[in-house]
């Protein structure tokens, strides 16, 4: 067994790497800056954490969540392997701390948020590190073309001259051919090189279904499906609507989204993961970092904005390789939804410097000042503050941040902290004082260590459970310990971080330029026409529809996709079905008699017949009442 081998079989388990991983660490240890292409589901974090512990040193890993990095730390901590983290929502000393561990600790992983590597204090500290491979996670987010572009990853390429020696390892699950190339280019790569796989699922199936009474077939699917399933919603309140929905027809099932407390999200996803709820209808916030293999569907109740979204979150389903479903339930609404979130994720110009403007007004900083600082931002509180809609507020941010004006975190939970500023005979003597907080503070001092030295976190829940005192006592015992100026206090926060990436601009000289504009408006545009084509499309494999997407033109059919099934189901050709379906659909622009479809149609009486016939069963034409043919799609 090689080192690589032994490494996996030690802290993972596994006797045998998943297709590529091996590959992909080989690559980086003969020196060779790499673009791993790996599906959803496909092992990327192992390709860098088993070369990462063959080699001394420390590998740095870059990652758009706070979330998602919090969850590999733990992750990696629970096999004994040491990791840390540092991000915006770290106090000064708190990240001090982290570069001492990461410098001096004998830690393997540092993973970081990229906002992070412009700072001074990183790149001083970066000298002290032993560090053998630097890791970009999302590779995609680096790319102006990418769906998820966020202009702190610019800054990475910034640690090339830095180490100059070190390969870079670069991770993603969704990439277009021109992404691809972006991404080697953004990352200065010394020399092109891609290990991908095919991005085809042999073992998930995707279907297609148009329905103007979309919550009857919802219910009607999920009753007939077996396993559990992750339901796709576009709002907060339709996640909670469908899933009151269901558990009222008595399909055990919970809903997830953002606005949900820490605490609360997390018991919802432990009793998903965990098969007390078998279904879990939420918005695109729930899946990061969830690897539960046997997802048996995840239904889309409606479209994504792109092919890109679409593919990540159906290839949640059947992670175990066992047979699995990608189903889009879409209404004659759906094109039309599409269209206008085209408008909607671009505000006029005029709008965004408004919203700038409003920015540097709510944070009370002048004109030429506030460059790099660091702001908590509650979205709602500013909104409602200026009036705007959040829906506006949200769209003019993300370009503003494409303009390099700001960068805004992911929105994160943060556990109550607190550190003695006090040494422990002035602590003793003030428990002498105050005999009736002395239990309390034995409590305290006992639930984790460190106080004295820095910010520990607390959980005050598990305080009242430890003293029999309430929640509310508890809280007021910490606020009490911060006024004598014992302690310090952080309560519990959840929220995101607003960092002014430049000194704030005078209004008449903010700049939306034209490729942060006008440019990605006409490439969003296209994202929402190939997703509207997967929509419509009743003529090409679904499968073979997403991989040309994703630049694989030379796919099969899948052979058991809504299309593949009804074209197999006909006795003309698969051929000939696509060019009658093709015909058929523009026959059917409008709901007509068979006879005028037989008319229009140039061809055997017979095979138009039987095309209908094959695309009523595939459900993609219906009968009126009237007798008329009537195409479900718009």
């Amino acid at each position: 067994m090689d080192e690589y081998h032994s490494i996996l079989s030690r802290y993972w388990g596994y006797e045998q790497f998943r297709p590529l991983q091996r590959e992909i660490s080989l690559s980086v240890a003969a020196g060779r800056d790499t673009l791993g292409l790996m599906p959803t589901g496909g092992g990327k974090s192992i390709t860098f954490q088993v070369f990462s512990l063959s080699r001394p040193g420390l590998c740095i890993v870059i990652t758009p969540l706070i979330s998602l990095m919090k969850d590999q730390v733990e992750n990696l901590r629970r096999r004994n392997i040491k990791a840390l983290t540092i991000h915006s929502g770290m106090t000064q000393q708190e990240v001090s701390e982290a570069f001492d561990n990461a410098a001096w600790g004998n830690y393997k992983f540092l993973y970081l948020s990229p906002e992070r590597i412009g700072t001074e204090q990183f790149k001083e500290r970066l000298q002290q590190m032993s560090v053998n491979l630097i890791v970009v996670d999302e590779a995609h987010c680096i790319s102006q073309w990418g769906y998820d572009f966020r202009p702190s990853y610019l800054r990475i390429k910034d640690l090339r001259p830095l180490l100059p020696d070190l390969p870079v390892l670069a991770l993603t699950a969704t990439a277009t051919p021109d992404v691809v190339r972006d991404i080697q280019r953004q990352l200065n790569f010394r020399k092109e090189n891609v290990l991908k796989m095919s991005f085809y699922r042999s073992n998930l199936c995707y279907m297609v279904r148009h329905r103007e009474d979309k919550l009857a077939y919802l219910l009607t699917s999920v009753q007939k499906a077996h396993g559990t399933g992750i339901i796709y919603v576009r709002s907060r309140k339709n996640a909670k609507d469908i899933a009151d929905y269901l558990q009222k027809h008595d399909i055990s099932a919970d809903y997830y989204h953002a606005g949900l407390t820490s605490g609360s999200r997390s018991q919802k996803q432990d009793n998903w993961q965990n098969n007390r709820t078998r279904i879990i209808v939420a918005t695109n916030a729930f899946g990061m970092g969830i690897d539960k293999p046997d997802v048996r569907f995840v239904i889309h109740f409606g479209p994504s904005n792109s092919p890109e979204a679409y593919f990540q979150e159906a290839g949640r389903a059947g992670r175990d390789g066992k047979k699995a479903y990608a189903v889009l339930i879409a209404d004659s609404s759906d094109s039309l939804t599409l269209q206008a979130n085209i408008k909607k994720s671009f505000p006029p110009p005029e709008e965004i410097i408004k919203v700038y403007e409003s920015l540097g007004n709510y944070y009370q900083i002048a004109a030429g000042f506030g460059r790099g600082s660091i702001h908590t931002f509650k979205i709602g509180d500013f909104a409602g503050r200026y009036h705007y809609p959040i829906d506006l507020v949200d769209n003019c941010l993300k370009i503003l941040q494409r303009e390099g004006y700001i960068e805004l975190t992911d929105e994160s939970d943060h556990r109550s902290r607190v550190h003695f500023i006090v040494n422990r005979d002035e602590l003793y003597n003030f428990q002498m004082s105050q005999p009736e907080a002395e239990e309390f503070m034995r409590t305290l001092l006992r639930s984790g260590t460190g106080f004295f030295s820095g910010y520990t976190e607390i959980d005050e829940n598990f305080l009242a459970q430890k003293t029999g005192l309430s929640v509310e006592t508890i809280y007021g015992y910490l606020k009490h310990l911060r006024t004598h100026k014992i302690i310090e206090y952080i309560p519990r926060q959840k929220f995101p971080y607003l960092i002014f990436t430049k000194e704030r601009i005078a209004t008449p000289r903010v700049n939306i330029s034209k490729t942060n504009y006008y440019d990605r408006l006409q490439d969003f545009t296209r994202r929402i026409e190939a997703m509207t084509r997967y929509m419509q499309d009743t003529t090409k494999c679904r499968s073979q529809l997403l991989l040309d997407y994703f630049g694989e033109t030379d796919s099969q059919a899948c052979g058991q996709c809504d299309v593949c099934i009804a074209a197999a189901a006909a006795p003309v050709s698969a051929s000939a079905f696509r060019s009658l379906a093709d015909r058929i659909k523009a026959a059917l622009t409008a709901p007509a008699t068979p006879e005028s479809v037989l008319k229009a149609v140039n061809a055997p009486e017979k095979d138009i017949t039987d095309t209908v016939r094959q695309l009523m069963d595939a459900q993609i034409i219906e009968t009126l009442p009237d007798g008329r043919l009537k195409w479900h799609e718009k």
